[in-house]
């Protein structure tokens, strides 16, 4: 990790932003430029909000974050990962309120993130064919995608819109769109799983298309008083697919269509590379055990190569983000491996905005406080990512809730340590793909 310096911590206070003190996101006044990271915690067994999902939040930002981002927000049904995710429908509008107004007490600003899961999706669970750019695989389903149509594409503006103006409704102050991870409008952003041939295929302008159209749209029906940005993927993790360079003009793009109030660069894929986005120990068995029947032995035997090892480095994510913040001037939020002090005055350092914390907040919802009351507070986050697997049964940190011992959880760091030695390096020093 990097060591807090309090002497240049006092110094970069005269010339640069800090942490803790207060920032305007577009429209909104944020307490700090802390902002809780979109993440499923596996708490809508109905897809509807429940008393633990709101707890959970409450808690995070009790905190000390400045806004908490709600996940998976889907436009529609069929965009969900699986049929305990939260879709946005009337029916959903009263827990929502009682969730955000659960995070306005606790003095934190509340966004909804919004998005359509695409081929990442489970037909099977969803009982509704997946949407992609192209008849491409969906794995979960273990089924072809349907390919949209230009009157599917423009049905699905018009839920972006629908989905947009419940969340306001429900009292979010600010609305992320998921652009990443080869969800469904990532999905039209890459050269591999677009084939299209018309004019939302082919030329990187043509795959900007939807997801340039998505944000106008969700910009068209909230208004100015709420803030929008987008998630958006600098790599997709594997060659041949969406990469930084393009990543950086899409960003030019948003910039001069301005729409959105800020971008959150990401990184990774959850249908070919997820590991790419979060870094640090794979477990495997954990994620293979999550399953029942067929999908468990079919998760268990792709994932030596589904799932990779990248081993974790504070603010990991910097060097591809870094080229986003050459490439455009609107406010960035800093994404991937953020957990004390010294991280966050780099990012600001580095001409970062904002934030994003995640599974650090998982160990501990109030580590934010605890650092700014002292800035050399170290996480205990371990980085065994064993609360990724959780996520099917309730997100939350085994190491805090007993499941694992803490000496276990970083003896199996230590142990898988190794592997992941040069991708590590590579992506510290920028040679991507």
């Amino acid at each position: 990790m990097f060591l807090f310096d309090a002497e240049l911590a006092d110094t970069l206070s005269e010339v640069q932003p800090t942490p803790f003190a207060p920032a305007s996101l577009g429209p909104l006044k944020l307490r700090n430029r802390l902002i809780k990271c979109a993440t499923f915690e596996g708490a809508t067994p109905d897809a509807l909000v429940t008393p633990e999902l709101i707890e959970f939040h409450r808690e995070v930002a009790a905190g000390g974050v400045a806004m908490n981002t709600v996940a998976y927000c889907a436009i529609s049904p069929e965009g969900r990962t699986d049929r305990h995710q939260i879709w946005m429908r009337p029916e959903a509008v009263p827990g929502l309120i009682d969730l955000t107004d659960a995070i306005h007490a606790e003095g934190a600003l509340a966004a909804a993130q919004l998005g359509h899961a695409g081929p990442v999706a489970n037909s099977i669970s969803n009982q509704a064919k997946a949407h992609a750019p192209s008849r491409i695989p969906a794995p979960m389903g273990m089924a072809l995608c349907k390919k949209l149509t230009t009157d599917d594409i423009s049905d699905t503006l018009l839920k972006y819109r629908r989905a947009a103006r419940l969340a306001v409704d429900s009292g979010f102050d600010g609305l992320e769109i998921h652009f990443g991870h080869n969800y469904l409008a990532s999905c039209f952003l890459s050269p591999l799983l677009n084939r299209r041939r018309d004019e939302y295929g082919g030329s990187l302008v043509n795959r900007a298309r939807f997801c340039r159209e998505i944000s106008e749209a969700v910009r068209d029906e909230v208004g100015d008083d709420v803030a929008i940005w987008a998630k958006l993927s600098m790599y997709d993790g594997f060659p041949g697919s969406f990469g930084v360079d393009e990543a950086c003009e899409v960003g030019r793009m948003f910039e001069a269509d301005g729409y959105l109030d800020a971008i959150e660069p990401t990184a990774g894929s959850s249908l070919l590379n997820p590991m790419y986005l979060f870094h640090g120990d794979v477990p495997r068995k954990e994620f293979s055990n999550a399953f029942h029947g067929v999908m468990r032995w079919g998760i268990k035997a792709i994932a030596p190569v589904f799932m990779k090892k990248y081993d974790y480095e504070p603010a990991y994510l910097l060097p591809l983000s870094r080229q986003l913040r050459e490439a455009v001037s609107m406010p960035l939020i800093l994404l991937g491996g953020i957990t004390d002090r010294a991280s966050m005055d780099l990012a600001l350092a580095e001409g970062f905005d904002f934030v994003a914390m995640g599974r650090a907040l998982l160990r501990e919802p109030d580590l934010p406080l605890r650092i700014e009351a002292d800035p050399t507070t170290v996480s205990k986050c371990v980085h065994c990512n064993l609360c990724m697997p959780t996520i099917y049964s309730h997100t939350r940190c085994p190491i805090r809730t007993g499941e694992v011992s803490e000496a276990e959880a970083v003896s199996r760091v230590r142990r898988a340590g190794v592997p992941g030695r040069r991708a590590a390096r590579d992506l510290w020093s920028a040679k991507l793909p």
